[in-house]
């Protein structure tokens, strides 16, 4: 090669305010990196402190921290004749900076502040750090006495720099950079820089992945070099799940890619590429070459402290689907146990409570992790029992069956003491108001025996420690409303609580195939349905879309609009026209996104207890922190509902249809 230059870069599983543990990550990571030959070494973004500190970004023992933990990297001889680059929080004049921090052989070279920092959905960056706003420009930074007494500098350069070598120039982003419209990467490019990096925070959203291959990759296609990207990985101790994928790529094309899920806390990737093929790429781009020259310029589950999980399995697509995520976990745990993750085997020995445990079989390792449990009634039918038994049995979970009809009877019981009255279901001639309330005992039963089972179950099976209880509300649910406040939907953890159901079916289709678990085929088949409404001739006549009074797929259509398309009622109404034109009137679409509206504001309120679940899809409705909107909202929508209902006789008057009233 006639430039050969070896880099690496890396997905740590960090975690907020973990010190202790993300020094020794990070420690290992440069090992590894040197080990392999590489000159540099890339980090995730915030990696000392961790990603996920939010509030505790304010506090000063946050950026003490930090800089204890930067003494240790700089004073050690593991990071001797290597370019480390890693990621903290910085008070430079009383303004606090996401920061790299580049050093090499005790010598900190530079500390480059992130530029654009993110602020949409999920993330709040704007409500801790500022932005660098000084292009091209570099203050002096005072260190701190601490530093001082390793580095024996007292100042160093803070601000929009890259670094030169004697073979290249190397150029710095941050993770949001890289998405900005005007990122820094293209003036770098074009001043002559020859390596960018990225160091992210980047969580998982479905489908988002590729979106970042394609924009680092973009990234030097039409420009020319080598892009290096580090992520961070795990859950960082919130909702979000950071899914690594670490890169390399040169010229366009991917040279490098880490694993997406991997229970690995330290994952780097090395490789040794030419600098003369990125100059030889550039001298081909002759729109490039006529352009000024300028010289200067983060898996979740497994990680919980606990002994296992206990999940209510309804036979349901949404419960079954939850039970097959844990035994996936399974599934990884056992690969990378033989593939010989130490780190794995010490986790999965810690839950089961047995230090010479080695997990082999999925099956055998779920059945010490996960208890299942179905809580019948006298309104739930034999196909789903069986439907919960025969998947428990495949996945090989413990499973508890049990009947809640003397606990209802009880609670009813007590109320119908004190009124005097006995509520009835809508069949036997009750109200509707007396037949949900019905329901809802049963759901918010089957949550208070979930939680004394989590705490108890193994305890009765002579076994130390409790169980986190799993919910199973899925993202669209959640949207509507339908759900149950404080039933079973209200749990420790919700792993599918933002996964739609069209995705939740795909991941069924998968388990099928993949793991051969043929009970998930009659799961799939069958109608969803809460079963609290009494059988009729021993069958199901309560479902879930006749309930809702809309289609899983109209609820999935309806999400995106509202948060992705950030529609209100009328704009929804009008790009529903023109997308459902086909199949449904303008009256008819009306009434649907009325429907919707009036069903979304009536149970907004119960976003604000929704249990915590990792962040996987756009149009989620999490209250916590993604979807910020009010909770109590005047119902009726008159205002919005009245141009809809003007748009409807508009159109109707252009085709020739009388009106004759409004839009129900």
């Amino acid at each position: 090669m006639g430039r050969a230059v070896t880099v690496a870069t890396c997905a740590l599983n960090q975690w907020a305010l973990d010190f202790e543990g993300n020094l020794e990550r990070i420690f290992r990571s440069i090992d590894i990196a040197k080990s392999k030959g590489a000159r540099y070494r890339l980090g995730p973004e915030l990696e000392i402190c961790g990603y996920g500190c939010s509030d505790h970004f304010y506090e000063s023992d946050t950026l003490l921290h930090s800089f204890e933990v930067l003494g240790k990297l700089l004073e050690s001889p593991a990071t001797q004749d290597i370019i480390c680059d890693v990621g903290m929080p910085v008070l430079h004049r009383n303004v606090r900076y996401n920061c790299r921090v580049i050093f090499l052989n005790k010598k900190i070279l530079l500390i480059r502040p992130k530029i654009s920092l993110a602020n949409t959905g999920n993330y709040r960056e704007l409500r801790w750090f500022t932005p660098w706003s000084k292009a091209r420009h570099v203050e002096e930074y005072f260190l701190p006495r601490i530093i001082q007494e390793v580095t024996g500098q007292e100042t160093v350069p803070f601000g929009d720099a890259v670094l030169a070598t004697k073979d290249t120039c190397l150029g710095t982003e941050i993770c949001e950079e890289l998405w900005a419209p005007n990122s820094p990467h293209i003036e770098m490019g074009l001043d002559g820089v020859e390596i960018f990096t990225n160091s992210s925070g980047s969580h998982h959203v479905l489908r988002k992945a590729h979106t970042r291959v394609d924009l680092v990759n973009s990234a030097t296609a039409k420009n020319g070099g080598i892009y290096i990207l580090a992520n961070q990985k795990g859950c960082d101790g919130d909702r979000l799940y950071y899914d690594g994928c670490a890169m390399i790529s040169m010229n366009g094309e991917t040279v490098a890619q880490g694993s997406q899920f991997s229970l690995d806390d330290v994952e780097v990737l090395v490789a040794t590429l030419d600098l003369e093929d990125v100059r030889s790429y550039r001298a081909e781009i002759s729109s490039r070459n006529l352009a000024p020259w300028t010289c200067m310029l983060a898996l979740g589950l497994f990680k919980a402290q606990q002994t296992g999980f206990l999940l209510p399995l309804s036979g349901g697509i949404d419960s079954s689907a939850t039970a097959c995520i844990v035994y996936s976990m399974c599934h990884q745990v056992c690969l990378a146990v033989k593939n010989g993750n130490a780190d794995v085997l010490a986790d999965a020995r810690r839950i089961v409570n047995d230090e010479t445990y080695i997990p082999e079989d999925p099956r055998e390792f779920c059945k010490r992790v996960l208890t299942t449990c179905y809580m019948a009634s006298e309104n739930s039918s034999q196909d789903t029992c069986n439907r919960a038994k025969l998947l428990a049995e495949q996945i090989g979970s413990y499973h508890i069956n049990l009947n809640i009809d003397a606990a209802v009877k009880v609670v009813v019981g007590i109320f119908s003491v004190v009124s005097g009255r006995t509520p009835q279901f809508s069949v036997y001639g009750g109200s509707s108001r007396e037949s949900l309330a019905l329901q809802n005992v049963q759901a918010r039963i089957r949550m208070v025996l979930a939680y004394l089972f989590a705490q108890l179950a193994l305890w009765a099976r002579r076994m130390p420690g409790g169980l986190l209880v799993l919910g199973s509300a899925n993202v669209d649910e959640s949207l509507r409303g339908y759900l149950t406040k404080y039933d079973c939907s209200s749990a420790d953890i919700n792993p599918i609580g933002g996964i739609s159901k069209t995705d939740l079916k795909s991941f069924i289709q998968y388990c099928i195939e993949n793991f051969q678990l043929t009970a998930l085929r009659s799961i799939m088949s069958a109608p969803p349905t809460a079963e609290l409404e009494p059988l009729v001739d021993g069958q199901v006549a309560q479902t879930d879309e006749a309930d809702m009074g809309m289609t899983y797929a109209e609820l999935s259509i309806y999400g995106k609009l509202r948060k992705i398309g950030k529609a209100g009622p009328y704009s929804m109404f009008c790009k529903l026209i023109n997308i459902w034109k086909e199949i449904f009137t303008p009256r008819e679409v009306a009434s649907k996104v009325k429907h919707f509206f009036r069903m979304y504001s009536v149970n907004r309120h119960k976003m604000t207890t929704l249990t915590p679940s990792y962040h996987a899809e756009n149009y989620s409705p999490d209250d916590n922190r993604f979807d910020l909107r009010p909770f109590l909202y005047n119902t009726s929508w008159s205002w919005q509902f009245r141009c809809i209902d003007k748009q409807v006789s508009k159109l109707e008057k252009k085709e020739g249809i009388s009106v004759a009233e409004d839009v129900d």
